[in-house]
């Protein structure tokens, strides 16, 4: 962009040590001024954009009413067929949302047993495999072998 073409305020915008330097020229009230006049082009400007948003939606639903008038279709048959069309798909919670509502399990029973030489080893199932079932499965043996019934 030519910086001669370039506004004044968006050489501010773009640093503000410019823009800081700028306002110590100015009297605070100059600067409240400043503040007041920006402000209210602000929100002119999010009336103009409000107001063409609602034109925008006018249009929107006058094309959309010519197209039902067009395919044959009124406003009755159209919010019938919405009530007799699939349900709604029930709003997903998020993970983080999912984690929060669970409830702490307890412990869990062991689901396999293992005796070797008189010492009795539990598992739950869960988890890493102990060494003792994992040696006694690399040896050639099933996990259902050692299954609490």
């Amino acid at each position: 962009m030519d910086m001669a073409k370039e506004s004044v305020f968006s050489i501010y915008l773009k640093s503000k040590a410019k823009a800081k330097a700028e306002a110590k020229r100015l009297a605070l009230k100059e600067i409240d001024k400043l503040i007041a006049v920006l402000q209210e082009a602000k929100a002119e400007l999010k009336k103009k954009e409000a107001d063409r948003a609602a034109k925008e939606k006018l249009a929107n639903i006058e094309r959309i009413k010519a197209m039902m008038a067009e395919a044959g279709v009124s406003t009755q048959e159209l919010s019938g067929a919405v009530g007799r069309g699939r349900k709604a798909a029930a709003p997903k919670a998020s993970a983080a949302a999912a984690k929060s509502k669970r409830k702490p399990s307890g412990p869990v029973a062991p689901k396999y047993r293992l005796v070797i030489d008189g010492q009795e080893s539990l598992w739950t199932g869960r988890g890493r495999t102990p060494k003792v079932f994992q040696a006694y499965f690399d040896a050639g043996n099933s996990r259902e072998s050692c299954e609490i019934q």
